[in-house]
C-alpha cells in the first residue's frame, strides 16, 4: 500500500527545482569563471571557483525554493476554481455542464469489450419535491436535496459519474456495466432514498427518486441516451413512482434500437 503517494507527488517537483536550479546556476558561473580567470594565478582561479559554487547556492536555492511553492500556490488555487466551476454548490455534485461533458469524454474512451461498448445512464428525479418545498420551505427542500445527493452518492459504485441536472433531477453515469448491474445500482440507490429520515419542523416526511435509464452496448453520444432515460423518467412517474424503469438498446447504425423496456 502506497502512503502518502499524492503528497509525495506534489512535492517532488518543488525538490526539482530547488535542486537542479541551482545545481545549473552553479554549472554556469563554473564554466565562466574557469575561462574568465584561466590566465590568473592558481589563487585567484581556486576563489572564483569557490565563489561559483557558494553564491549561486546560497542567492538561487532560496528563490527557487520560493517560485517553487508559489507555483504550487498557483496550480492548487487553480484546481480549486476548476473544482467550483465544476461542482454544484448545494449538492456537491458535478454540475449539469461538467456532467454532460464528462460522460461525453467517457463514451468516447470507452474500451469495447468484444464487440461491445456497456454502460448506463441513469436520470433521477425526487418525487413530489414541490410539496417538500410548499410545506417546509426552501431552505428546508435544499436540506432534503443535500439528503438525497448523499444517498445517491453513497449507492453508486467507484468510478461512477453523479451529477445535479437542474432543480430536484440527478444524472448518474455507469461505465462497464450491463442490464442487471445497471439494475442493481438504480434499485439501491432508490432504497438509499426511501429509507432517508427527513425531519422538518418536527414533522417526518417521506422522500423518494423515480429512476429513468438507457442501457447501451455501442458507441453513442449523451444527448441521444438523456432523450431515452428521460422518456423512461416520465414513465416512471406515471406508474406511480418511487421506481425504476430502464430501457435496452443498440445502435442499430441509422439509430437506436430499442431491446426492451
Amino acid at each position: 500500500m502506497r502512503i502518502g503517494g499524492p503528497r509525495l507527488k506534489g512535492w517532488m517537483p518543488i525538490a526539482g527545482w530547488t535542486v537542479c536550479g541551482p545545481l545549473f546556476c552553479v554549472l554556469v558561473a563554473l564554466g565562466y569563471n574557469v575561462v574568465t580567470f584561466a590566465a590568473f594565478p592558481m589563487e585567484i582561479q581556486i576563489r572564483a571557483v569557490f565563489a561559483a559554487i557558494v553564491v549561486p547556492l546560497g542567492l538561487a536555492a532560496p528563490f527557487f525554493l520560493y517560485f517553487s511553492l508559489k507555483l504550487r500556490e498557483l496550480a492548487s488555487a487553480n484546481r480549486q476554481l476548476g473544482l467550483l466551476a465544476a461542482t454544484d454548490g448545494l449538492t456537491n455534485c458535478l454540475n449539469r455542464t461538467a456532467f454532460t461533458a464528462l460522460v461525453e469524454a467517457r463514451l468516447e474512451a470507452l474500451v469495447p469489450q468484444g464487440d461491445h461498448v456497456h454502460g448506463a445512464l441513469l436520470i433521477i428525479d425526487a418525487d413530489n419535491f414541490k410539496q417538500v418545498n410548499d410545506r417546509f420551505g426552501h431552505h428546508n427542500g435544499d436540506i432534503a436535496l443535500t439528503l438525497i445527493a448523499r444517498a445517491i452518492r453513497s449507492s453508486v459504485r467507484a468510478g461512477d459519474n453523479v451529477g445535479r441536472l437542474g432543480g430536484e433531477e440527478f444524472g448518474v453515469f455507469l461505465p462497464v456495466v450491463d442490464r442487471y448491474g445497471a439494475e442493481t445500482v438504480a434499485e439501491r440507490l432508490r432504497r438509499a432514498v426511501e429509507k432517508l429520515a427527513f425531519v422538518a419542523d418536527g414533522h417526518r416526511h417521506q422522500l423518494s427518486v423515480s429512476v429513468g435509464g438507457v442501457v447501451f452496448d455501442r458507441r453513442t453520444g449523451f444527448e441521444d441516451l438523456f432523450k431515452l432515460a428521460d422518456e423512461r423518467l416520465y414513465a416512471a412517474k406515471n406508474e406511480g413512482r418511487n421506481t425504476v424503469r430502464l430501457i435496452g438498446c443498440t445502435n442499430s447504425g441509422a439509430g437506436f434500437a430499442i431491446l426492451d423496456a
